[in-house]
């Protein structure tokens, strides 16, 4: 049964109905009505339509849905450029959907699994809109255009360095919009898709990550698999950039302005030639807290790879090296380990005589490492002095394109991915368990000594998804640095 307000919104609904019909009936003026052709649009229609930007769930005013301009639609057209081996495709709705570079080893698809990886916008009084252009190309590397509704001009152009250069300017001062889109994953060497912003420093933030941040902006963009696309604006810009869950980048520009431009750049990730292409953009190339130490390793390597086009070679070279720098830092941790060697008896003897004092086991203890110069720490120093290396190695194997469809030897194809077989892993837990039983285990009680026998099987279980690149350094790290430890041993007899 209706309730009393709902009667009424009857009630009235059925009056106004019957109001508005008998007018239409009874009184308005009957006109013919006319018969037209009907409109084709094309590709150069000067009416722009909006087309509505979706959005999953409900997202921050920023990342609202776009308005739609009440005109009838244009056809979707697409222009590519090029300048030599470089190719730019886009849309007349200002759709970036293609990008060549001929150093690229992935299309510019698979970097972000996306249609339309990149979209501008500009604000109108409607709010965000997909404006459509009436675009012309001039010659293979240059197209131009405007929006007549809104007074928009737009021109794009491929520099030689193949920086992609685009400007758009207005009467009008307008607020500009950027929606990154890409779809969020995990490659099995370890890779994560993500988004990457540079204002003073690197900021990283994995695709699908809900995150909202403000702040001048140099470049922005995706990042994924040793590839970079990326938007370098004209100069620092304020902004404010939030990411979806749904995988959108949305990168508001406040400040209404009547230029907007910027440099689009897709380039695969290589160090030098991104110093080259300027802007800061080879700190995509995230080496660490030890980056100090990673570029003169990253160099040692694209030297030796000059003369010996294998950088599996150059890993095994570089490795043995950095064992030779640190040697004559570890040599008095080797012969202070292997005094703990010779020792170890009379050390079984007093633990065995004071078992049930253990003060008095401490100080004979004690007394006994003084008297024979050994130091039961010395078998950690090895271990710290490599710490820094490993960590900037690692970044360097780890980030470094170079290593990208690199191959060793026999079943490793590629080292930037991990031993299909596993037998690396394998070669390093057997060299890291030779190590340790060299190690003396003196002042561990049983149940460490035990735990520690399976920690080269441990570790090999964690380094059997990294990059074989990785594994190699680690094992022959290990296989010389137990060839040093017997070398001190010998000369110590």
């Amino acid at each position: 049964m209706f309730n009393t307000d709902q009667k009424r919104a009857f009630v009235a609904v059925l009056l106004s109905g019957l109001v508005l019909f008998g007018w239409q009936y009874y009184f308005a003026p009957k006109t013919p009505v006319a018969t037209t052709a009907p409109v084709t649009t094309t590709s150069t229609a000067t009416d722009i339509a909006a087309q509505p930007t979706t959005t999953s769930g409900d997202t921050a005013t920023m990342a609202a849905g776009t308005k739609t301009a009440e005109t009838a639609p244009t056809t979707l057209t697409s222009f590519t450029l090029k300048n030599g081996q470089y190719e730019f495709t886009i849309q007349n709705d200002l759709t970036v959907t293609d990008m060549k570079n001929p150093n690229s080893v992935f299309d510019f698809k698979s970097l972000s699994d996306s249609k339309s990886p990149l979209k501008l916008q500009v604000v109108t009084d409607y709010g965000p809109m997909d404006l459509f252009f009436q675009l012309e190309q001039q010659g293979p590397n240059k197209v131009v255009g405007s929006n007549q509704n809104y007074g928009v001009n737009f021109e794009a152009y491929i520099k030689d360095n193949g920086r992609v250069h685009f400007a758009m300017n207005s009467a009008k001062a307008y607020k500009y919009r950027l929606i990154f889109d890409a779809k969020a994953k995990k490659l099995d060497n370890g890779q994560i898709r993500h988004f990457t912003v540079f204002t003073k420093d690197i900021k990283t933030i994995e695709v699908s990550d809900d995150k909202e941040v403000d702040g001048n902006v140099n470049w922005i963009g995706t990042d994924f698999n040793y590839h970079l696309f990326a938007l370098v604006f004209s100069k620092e810009t304020p902004a404010r950039y939030k990411t979806t869950e749904a995988g959108q980048m949305y990168v508001e520009i406040p400040n209404a302005s009547k230029e907007f431009a910027g440099d689009l750049v897709f380039t695969k990730k290589n160090y030098d030639e991104l110093i080259a292409l300027g802007d800061n953009l080879h700190l995509s190339v995230d080496f660490g807290f030890f980056a100090i130490l990673a570029v003169p390793t990253l160099r040692a390597l694209q030297f030796v790879y000059k003369f010996i086009p294998n950088y599996g070679i150059a890993i095994i070279l570089v490795t043995i090296l950095i064992r030779l720098i640190t040697f004559p830092l570890q040599y008095k941790s080797f012969k202070s380990m292997k005094k703990m060697q010779v020792i170890q008896p009379e050390l079984t003897k007093i633990k065995e005589k004071y078992k049930d004092e253990p003060q008095k086991m401490q100080k004979e203890t004690m007394d006994l490492f003084k008297k024979a110069g050994a130091n039961p720490l010395s078998g950690c120093l090895p271990l710290l002095l490599q710490m820094p290396f490993f960590f900037a190695i690692y970044k360097v194997l780890y980030s470094s394109v170079e290593l990208v469809g690199a191959p060793f030897y026999g079943w490793i194809h590629d080292l930037s991915i991990h031993d299909p077989f596993y037998i690396l892993p394998v070669l390093m837990a057997a060299a890291m368990f030779a190590q340790q039983k060299m190690t003396p285990t003196t002042t561990m009680d049983p149940t460490q000594a035990k735990i520690m026998m399976f920690m080269p099987i441990i570790f090999a279980f964690i380094m059997k998804s990294l990059p074989a690149g990785l594994v190699l350094y680690i094992l022959v790290s290990t296989v010389v640095g137990v060839l040093q430890q017997m070398i001190v041993y010998k000369m110590a007899d």
